[in-house]
């Protein structure tokens, strides 16, 4: 059974409901048609029925009973209006700017998950990665215990003998632009949870750069040196080295060369890159060069389960972060 074939049927052991804010974009509603005919979950779209089924027909996407709610006739809207204007009139938000901000669709399904008549949202196809967190993090605010929101691909490379069969995560890759050493070792600590959550094995972390060692001197080095040192302070129990070159994390015979006695062996299946450049040029080369399944960005640190998507996903993709999204709240 593939990876996320797993995560379906764990999603299936305790049906959570999950808001897709964009209805108006047609993988939203194809990934809709997926869960419905899969019933690992249920989807709750926000938007203007008439409007949104009009174009499902239009499309022979087929949305069945789904629950379509639009802000601008909800009973609810009011009362979200008030929760939020009550949530961020200390930040100086007015009660004019909370009605017109939950009108829109982000905002609005945000509240649901505030009040709990939402497990998690997913957005993204069609909105930036600020316009999905910015509201996450005003609404929801972090777990408690976190220092950072961070972000995450969940990869899965396939006929691959590296990390887990194949699965990896990569972090961050989505939201720290030039994380310190501090924010460095924040997101090493908060992928292995993680991948231990998603994937149910034991966390081997690699924080990268392109030296392995001290092969190479200089400032981007050092943080990684330094994040590696401040994970194993913080977290003893997690297996993790640094600074390792891609090489030297995941193939066993170079990391015997390069990094001989290293507690991953060659063996990493959570890979924490120095920047977001990095992470990011490296996911979307595993994504499309490898063929491999990228899920993401997911986030990690908000209080509830929000998952952001990268706008060139597809509604497969969609359909997969729905599932991994239902997972995260059934721990959360």
């Amino acid at each position: 059974m593939s990876f996320i074939n797993e995560i379906k049927e764990r999603a299936k052991k305790e049906i959570k409901t999950i808001v897709l804010p964009e209805a108006t974009d047609i993988r939203t509603l194809e990934a809709t048609q997926i869960v419905n005919s899969e019933k690992y979950a249920k989807v709750i779209l926000i938007g203007e029925e008439e409007a949104v089924r009009k174009l499902a027909k239009e499309n022979e996407i087929e949305l069945g009973d789904t629950k379509i709610i639009n802000p601008a006739n909800s009973e609810k809207t009011k009362e979200y209006a008030q929760k939020l204007y009550e949530l961020r009139k200390a930040k100086g938000m007015t009660e004019e700017q909370a009605q017109k901000l939950v009108l829109d669709p982000v905002y609005f399904g945000m509240m649901m998950v505030k009040l709990d008549e939402a497990d998690g949202l997913v957005s993204g196809a069609a909105h930036s990665t600020a316009d999905t967190l910015r509201p996450a993090l005003q609404i929801l605010k972090t777990a408690p215990g976190t220092k950072l929101v961070s972000a995450f691909f969940l990869m899965v490379v396939p006929n691959c003998e590296y990390g887990e069969n194949g699965t990896f995560i990569f972090a961050d890759s989505g939201l720290n632009e030039e994380p310190n050493a501090e924010a460095l070792s924040e997101i090493a600590i908060s992928s292995s949870k993680s991948f231990e959550q998603l994937v149910g094995k034991q966390a081997k972390v690699a924080m990268l750069s392109y030296s392995t060692y001290g092969s190479a001197h200089s400032q981007s080095t050092e943080k990684v040196v330094e994040a590696t040192k401040l994970v194993k302070e913080k977290v003893p129990e997690l297996l993790v080295d640094g600074e390792l070159q891609l090489d030297a994390a995941i193939i066993p015979e170079v990391a015997e060369f390069k990094a001989k006695g290293s507690v991953l062996k060659g063996m990493a299946n959570v890979l924490v890159f120095p920047d977001l450049g990095a992470g990011n040029i490296g996911y979307k080369l595993v994504q499309r060069l490898a063929k491999a399944e990228a899920y993401g960005p997911l986030c990690q640190g908000i209080a509830k389960p929000v998952n952001d998507l990268s706008r060139g996903c597809n509604s497969k993709d969609i359909a997969g972060v729905i599932a991994i999204t239902a997972v995260q709240a059934q721990k959360n």
